[in-house]
């Protein structure tokens, strides 16, 4: 890369799921195609996700990406390129809480709920296996009561019986506490340690690489990625996807179509040099 691009380059941080995956799981040709552009150009292209590393490797390899940091697990796990680790990175930085109060309180508001944590290794614990909440680590099912003694970057809770509606207005009345949560499209609650997020974990990345954070660009499309968006659009470019919630797209400061209408090309075609 010359001087000139240098001093142009951005940190791209993209969401996988409602992004660049569209909601049946697959990454159009397009989208590949303009997320090589953005690298080619000399910028900084990475993912920030909710899913754990084990789960993200085959979005990067699909992508063609190696970045040389990821952020996994809502903020919770930043994985840092390690051509001498066993795939090709180490964890960075790792935050962990204990999950028992978080869970206690969850639990007499949605006693029909499916519960899981994610262990800083990557290993998931559930009280029974569901969709999204899968590891190329060890999966082990337990009882509810086994996950209140271990230490995690992540609680999963889902709650079939509920619309999305209900689930909100549950999920307003639990009180919860000493974590940051953040709720999905479907009755999906997502629980990290305290005052972590997406932002967080890439403002560690964002210094890291000395890229000034109005040369930051985010897209999202879910309730945790309000953190990241607002955190981006502060002095950068925050964009929003077109199916986002309300509370999504007040964060942000760009606006695009959905993952399906392949929105995320237009804005990132935008960046210097692509």
């Amino acid at each position: 890369m010359n001087a000139a691009r240098e001093e142009e380059r951005w940190l791209v941080a993209l969401d996988i799921d409602g992004t660049l995956l569209t909601h049946r799981g697959d990454i159009s040709d397009e989208v590949i195609d303009a997320v090589e552009r953005v690298k080619a150009a000399g910028h900084e292209v990475m993912l920030a996700t909710g899913r754990a590393m084990s789960d993200t490797v085959p979005v990067i390899e699909e992508l063609g990406l190696t970045p040389e940091f990821i952020v996994c697990s809502n903020g919770a796990v930043v994985w840092k390129k390690d051509p001498t680790a066993e795939i090709g990175y180490r964890e960075e930085y790792v935050e962990t809480f204990d999950p028992a109060s978080a869970l206690l309180t969850i639990r007499p508001h949605l006693p029909n709920g499916k519960y899981a944590i994610e262990a800083a290794n990557g290993d998931y614990y559930f009280t029974e296996p569901f969709p999204g909440v899968q590891s190329n680590h060890a999966s082990h099912t337990v009882p509810f009561d086994e996950l209140l003694h271990r230490q995690a970057t992540r609680v999963v809770v889902i709650s079939p019986t509920h619309d999305i509606e209900d689930f909100l207005t549950a999920v307003e009345k639990m009180g919860l506490h000493r974590v940051t949560y953040a709720i999905g499209l479907t009755a999906w609650l997502d629980i990290a340690p305290e005052g972590v997020n997406k932002a967080t974990g890439l403002e560690k990345v964002r210094q890291q690489v000395g890229i000034p954070r109005h040369r930051v660009f985010a897209a999202g499309d879910g309730r945790n990625d309000i953190d990241m968006l607002r955190w981006a659009s502060e002095s950068g470019r925050g964009v929003v996807m077109g199916d986002a919630p309300d509370e999504v797209r007040v964060a942000g400061n760009e606006f695009t179509g959905t993952a399906a209408e392949l929105g995320v090309v237009a804005p990132l075609l935008k960046l210097p040099g692509v």
